[in-house]
């Protein structure tokens, strides 16, 4: 396979132990010496009977080549790139009318900045000590990137939302970089220090124990482990609960028609097209649209064939570009606005992927780079390794060239801002995306290896909190240097946008 998810690295193999640690003669005849014998030799794809050693031993073992503690190392470089030659750099490709309103939202925050360097970041964690576990990785699990999303049936469910940057990579990595900015978080929310390196240590802390609940579980019942109505007490996180549900009934108005409503008007022929609302929301030229929606025939091939017969209810009206995001702004993106029979609207986005921002850093780390014929199948395809429930008119398809993801708008997603919340909630929302990232990461890493590794006291818990204080404090740096440069002229920013 070539593609993302299944990138090979160069370090311990990935494959550790993916069998079972112990367990009673299943089907097997007994051999000379009293040996065991299979009935049916090894099948590809599948563990091996009897397991070779223990996952667990196996995580545990490597304490000895990277001991816990040392995840408290930042060890910046002088080849660093400085924050502005990054931020330039990882403009390049984009639309260059957008990009002073991507530099704008940067500059506005510590915490937004963090937002849109996930490739300094990945240069920064390719120069700190990795196990060698690989997993499938967010690649810019951030505190903002939790959040609620519909399922089929219209409930809604809480997951990492956000996969532009996801690879195959060190798992330690989408911990670090959700340590650090819940440490940025808090700081914007007011929070003293303690507040925000306690909320840090106790994401990394639920991430360790969630992995190891899920490491003692029989796998089917750990791969659906931690339902969402489960969270909140498996976390600890009661003091979350009333701003979880205020975000869970704005999550339920975030439709398509909602946004359709505000967005489009009515036509003569009793359709409704999308009405420019710059520079956020503008209409695009007849020929742009029309290839837009040719692009969506691609589409329907990368969808599991049961929901084709859904899609053919629907008529495509109108596509209109709209900027989204923070690390997103000045990638090209469009909206795509469906009606049904009943004049009802389904509103899809298409978005650009492109290639993501850690893979120049693999390398460093011991990872192999992954060959990838499409990004946005490998962001559809990362998303749906990690996320336990996924939207079921996910895609992918091209246009003009470029590799673009299909997914629902306003599929009833909702987020929590970590930093607008009270400083005692910070720890709760710290535990509930630390379980929530090691649930992500247990669905492509066996949690064994992890959860041997991580062990049972806190060492891991205090390295990383102290790494997280220290590359926030560089963050604040990196983001003074930009706001310097904004204000120098060197930078050209659209601020508020």
């Amino acid at each position: 396979m070539t593609e993302a998810i299944a990138g090979t690295r160069t370090g311990t193999d990935r494959g550790t132990d993916a069998g079972t640690d112990a367990g009673p003669d299943r089907g097997t005849d007994t051999g000379p010496g009293g040996r065991s014998a299979a009935r049916v030799p090894d099948v590809p794809g599948f563990a091996r009977w009897p397991a070779d050693g223990s996952a667990k031993a196996g995580g545990k073992a490597l304490r000895t080549r990277v001991p816990r503690s040392a995840h408290a190392a930042l060890d910046l470089d002088g080849a660093r790139p400085d924050a502005v030659s990054a931020v330039e750099e990882s403009n390049r490709g984009r639309i260059p009318g957008l990009a002073p309103i991507r530099v704008g939202r940067m500059a506005a925050t510590p915490f937004a900045f963090l937002r849109g360097s996930a490739g300094l970041m990945a240069y920064d964690l390719a120069r700190t000590p990795v196990t060698g576990i690989g997993a499938q990785i967010c690649g810019d699990a951030h505190a903002a990137n939790f959040g609620l999303y519909g399922d089929a049936r219209g409930g809604l469910v809480i997951d990492l939302n956000d996969f532009d940057e996801t690879v195959h990579g060190p798992w330690e990595w989408d911990l670090k970089r959700l340590a650090a900015s819940l440490v940025l978080a808090g700081r914007e929310a007011g929070a003293d220090e303690d507040t925000c390196r306690e909320a840090a240590h106790d994401a990394v802390g639920a991430y360790r124990r969630t992995m190891r609940l899920l490491a003692r579980l029989p796998a089917l019942d750990a791969w659906n482990a931690i339902a969402d109505e489960e969270l909140v007490s498996h976390t600890d996180a009661h003091d979350l609960l009333g701003t979880l549900e205020r975000v869970s009934e704005k999550a339920r108005a975030n439709t398509s028609g909602r946004f359709a409503a505000r967005s489009t008007e009515a036509t003569g022929d009793g359709g409704r097209r999308f009405v420019d609302a710059p520079p956020v929301l503008r209409r695009v030229p007849a020929q742009e649209a029309a290839e837009v929606a040719a692009s969506l025939e691609q589409y329907l091939a990368t969808l599991s064939e049961d929901r084709l017969p859904l899609l053919a209810r629907y008529a495509v009206h109108d596509v209109a570009f709209r900027v989204v995001g923070t690390g997103s702004v000045g990638t090209r993106s469009y909206v795509v606005l469906l009606l049904d029979h009943r004049g009802e609207p389904l509103v899809l986005q298409v978005k650009e992927a492109r290639a993501s921002a850690l893979v120049p850093h693999l390398a460093t780390a011991g990872f192999e780079a992954p060959e990838v014929a499409h990004e946005g199948r490998r962001v559809v395809l990362g998303q749906k390794r990690m996320q336990v429930v996924s939207d079921i008119l996910l895609g992918w398809t091209s246009v003009g060239g470029r590799p673009f993801q299909v997914r629902q708008f306003r599929n009833r997603k909702g987020s929590v801002d970590p930093a607008a919340l009270a400083a005692d909630q910070m720890d709760d929302y710290g535990r509930m995306t630390g379980a929530l990232l090691a649930r992500a990461h247990s669905h492509s890493a066996d949690p064994r290896v992890i959860a041997g590794y991580c062990g049972k006291n806190g060492e891991l818990d205090e390295a990383v909190a102290a790494f997280a204080v220290a590359y926030a404090d560089r963050t604040e740096a990196d983001h003074a240097h930009l706001v310097a440069a904004v204000r120098a002229g060197r930078v050209a920013a659209e601020l508020g946008v």
